[in-house]
């Protein structure tokens, strides 16, 4: 073991005995002869060394007077307690000691040769600080507290890791200044009371070396291991991180020092009550194991392999306590729980449940590779852990309830930003009533005079394509299933095949017509009681079997039909709806910081949004209809980004798909109200229906006066009823054509007349399908200095 002296100290250290020398000068001069000749003795022996006196400087010769040293200090170090007594001599705070008792040097040899003591945590600025309080406290009278825990880790030689709290005896110190030592006035301390961080400022008023540290201390150390590590093992748990309870690469080794087992491994599973099943943790990092768990997920509570195991965790709410594996084997009859183990390499385990309130969270196991480590005795030391585990397992319940609650919120019934506070306030209103579980009519949340704009992005003809997908696995499917039947054994039922078979071809032949809403349903339920039922009971020759086989491996798992075609359709729509969503979403977080508002968007065959704006939605900030242009500019232009990633993606899909874009622009401001039986909001009043009947019905529109839709592939149709409606987005789209980001023509036309709604006029106008078009987001204002 080395010894490091930190390099600067506001102490010239001197180790002398001195103080020790004059007790026994006084011991020397009694009338008692026993101690008076023993104090003579070993003064005269050390009276060739006068360093022991003045100060020893030269530190090899303390080891070169070891034996002579040990005489001296035998009154302190008593020969009766060497072998409990963890004890030494030092020189506070510095990693120096000598003349240690037997217990302290069989510490020592367990660590090794290349073990180097320190104390934890403890550097050069800490050093500094507490030996100038030493100084403050002993020559200035202060009564500053800075003794916090200090704390040696040693390992033992099994290579456990111990813990010893540090005391210091200074009854054999003193303190002399020297002419470097300034002045300190009780301003000076004022202000190094305030002023911990600053070491510069404690070297000013304590220089180095302007202090003698005269004397020994006496090291004093005693095994906090099991309060240690159980305060470690707390502060893990407690420490915040991504997951709400992470169980960190020293996990083990706290129960280690706890259990004092070195090979202990630790394990936990989770109980879910609901579904009577042991679960495996799902952190984000997987650092800890289960020994009931070792490779599945979860485990049925009905499952024979747990046996016993049941019976006293869940029945009986005790520890199941296994100090031999193979004896317990032989004398439970639960050899398959027994053997479960073996092959981890379990030989003595634990098995404690967690438990709150009468209710298993779930169950901590300890385990070790030798016979009779883990036993009924050292079990109860769970007693230290577990009301901490059962905490954290609390919170982690918890945690998982509200994150769980968030994606219910987010995925199925979302309360936007925007729109929180005022679900707040009224929840606030709920408890601070006197009784908030009784009679509580919670009020309806309305936001009036808010302007709505709508857009979608839709996958044209979708359904079409959907049906002539469906159309196509089903005749591969029919086709596939005649081919079989034409290679069925001749010795089969030649007229129920010949009959199936024209059946099948009728089937076929059906599907060269429109498909029908059952059409789908009545072949898939015909292939399966008649056909399927042939082909399992039915021989045929070798190429039939494979062609059987490769028709049952073709089939979809859950619906039992070919789903090849249809698959690339699914694929290419989840794809487009998920690029098309994302950028919406990341659009939508920048339109946010143009004026605070209501979102919503949903994913259909495409994807399409509804934003609502006004004063009542963000009341702390002041509304203008410049904000409502800006949410219109930011609205086209990202109908315009959304277009241009499908062309990007258009030709890596699957299934090649279109998209057509639609804007339904509606000025007059509306009332929404949150429906608190379908958790949503809604239009609100009877006055406000034309803008939902009109947001259901348009994108079916043709123009007025004939078959053509009004959306149309690659471009944007804005839908709007009066001209100011027409001159706003005229000048967003001229604006935008001279940004490069649309193309010049500008076609206008009358809508049809909807059931309901009449006098609706559109604008349509094509996206660039360039790469380079530069899709920075351009505000209002720079369309208005544009104009200007």
């Amino acid at each position: 073991m080395t010894t490091n002296f930190f390099k600067e100290s506001p102490f010239k250290t001197l180790i002398s005995f001195h103080k020790l020398i004059e007790t026994l000068e006084q011991i020397a001069g009694t009338d008692v002869d026993y101690r008076s000749n023993y104090a003579k003795a070993l003064l005269a022996e050390i009276a060739p060394f006068p360093e022991f006196r003045t100060g020893i400087e030269n530190l090899n010769l303390i080891p070169e007077n070891e034996t002579l040293i040990k005489h001296l200090l035998a009154d302190l170090f008593p020969t009766a307690l060497t072998n409990n007594e963890i004890k030494a001599v030092t020189i506070p705070f510095q990693n120096f000691t000598f003349n240690y008792s037997d217990r302290f040097k069989k510490i020592i040899n367990n660590a090794g040769s290349q073990f180097d003591m320190a104390i934890r945590d403890f550097d050069e600025h800490h050093f500094y600080i507490m030996s100038c309080t030493l100084i403050l406290n002993e020559f200035y009278g202060q009564k500053i507290d800075f003794s916090k825990p200090l704390f040696y880790d040693i390992p033992n030689k099994e290579g456990i890791m111990n813990q010893y709290r540090i005391l210091y005896n200074g009854d054999f110190i003193e303190i002399i200044p020297t002419k470097k030592a300034p002045e300190i006035s009780q301003d000076d301390i004022d202000l190094l009371m305030d002023n911990y961080d600053n070491i510069a400022l404690w070297k000013e008023k304590f220089p180095v070396e302007s202090w003698i540290l005269k004397g020994f201390g006496i090291l004093i150390l005693f095994d906090s291991t099991t309060e240690s590590a159980i305060s470690k093992l707390k502060g893990n748990l407690l420490k915040p991180d991504k997951e709400p309870i992470t169980f960190y690469e020293n996990f083990e080794s706290i129960f280690r020092s706890i259990f004092k087992i070195a090979d202990l491994r630790i394990g936990l599973v989770f109980y879910n009550e609901e579904e009577e099943k042991f679960v495996k943790p799902s952190f984000s990092d997987h650092s800890i194991n289960s020994f009931i768990l070792p490779i599945e997920e979860e485990v049925d509570c009905k499952s024979t392999l747990l046996g016993c195991f049941i019976e006293n965790i869940l029945k009986n709410q005790k520890p199941l306590i296994i100090s031999n594996v193979e004896k317990f084997a032989l004398v439970s009859g639960n050899e398959r729980f027994a053997k479960h183990l073996l092959e981890q390499n379990v030989h003595s385990c634990i098995f404690a449940p967690i438990i709150s309130n009468g209710i298993i969270l779930g169950v901590l196991e300890l385990v070790s590779s030798s016979p009779r480590e883990l036993n009924s005795i050292n079990a109860s030391k769970l007693d230290l852990v577990l009301p901490f585990l059962i905490d954290t397992m609390e919170r982690y319940n918890t945690d998982m309830q509200n994150k769980v609650e968030a994606v219910i919120q987010r995925e199925y019934t979302s309360i936007h930003p925007s729109v929180y506070w005022k679900f707040k306030k009224e929840a606030l209103k709920y408890f601070q009533t006197s009784n908030p579980n009784k009679d509580y009519i919670f009020k309806e949340i309305v936001f009036k005079e808010v302007y709505p704009l709508y857009g979608q992005i839709d996958i044209k003809g979708s359904s079409d394509h959907r049906n002539e997908t469906v159309k196509e696995d089903l005749k591969n499917q029919l086709n596939m299933l005649l081919q079989i039947f034409k290679n069925q054994n001749s010795n089969a039922n030649l007229i129920l095949l010949e009959q199936r078979k024209f059946e099948l071809q009728s089937l076929h032949k059906q599907l060269e017509s429109p498909l029908k809403a059952d059409t789908e349903q009545q072949i898939q339920l015909y292939i399966e009681n008649e056909i399927h039922p042939i082909l399992k009971n039915t021989k045929t020759n070798s190429d039939g079997e494979l062609l059987e086989k490769k028709y049952f491996e073709s089939l979809d798992e859950k619906t039992g039909l070919f789903y090849q075609s249809r698959k690339k359709f699914d694929n290419a729509l989840s794809i487009i709806n998920k690029k098309l969503a994302a950028v919406l979403d990341k659009k939508q977080i920048e339109a946010q910081n143009i004026y605070p508002h209501y979102f919503e968007r949903f994913k259909t065959d495409g994807v399409e949004h509804n934003l609502y704006i006004g004063a009542s939605i963000t009341p702390t900030k002041a509304f203008d209809t410049m904000y409502l242009h800006n949410l219109r500019l930011w609205q086209l232009q990202t109908l315009c980004e959304m277009e241009l990633k499908h062309h990007q993606l258009k030709s890596s899909l699957p299934y090649v798909l279109d998209v057509t874009s639609l804007i339904l622009v509606f000025s007059s401001p509306i009332s929404i109200r949150f429906r608190m039986d379908e958790k949503r909001f809604d239009i609100d009043g009877t006055y406000n229906a034309r803008y939902e009947v009109v947001k259901k019905r348009i994108d079916k529109a043709n123009i007025k006066g004939t078959k053509e839709r009004i959306t149309e592939k690659e471009k944007i149709t804005i839908v709007y009823s009066h001209n100011a409606e027409k001159t706003e987005y005229l000048n967003y789209i001229k604006f935008l054509q001279f940004k490069k980001i649309l193309e010049p023509t500008i076609e206008q036309f009358e809508v049809e007349e909807l059931q309901g709604v009449s006098g609706l006029k559109a604008i349509r106008v094509k996206v660039k399908n360039d790469d380079r078009v530069n899709l920075k987001n351009y505000s209002y204002q720079d369309l208005l200095d544009e104009l200007n």
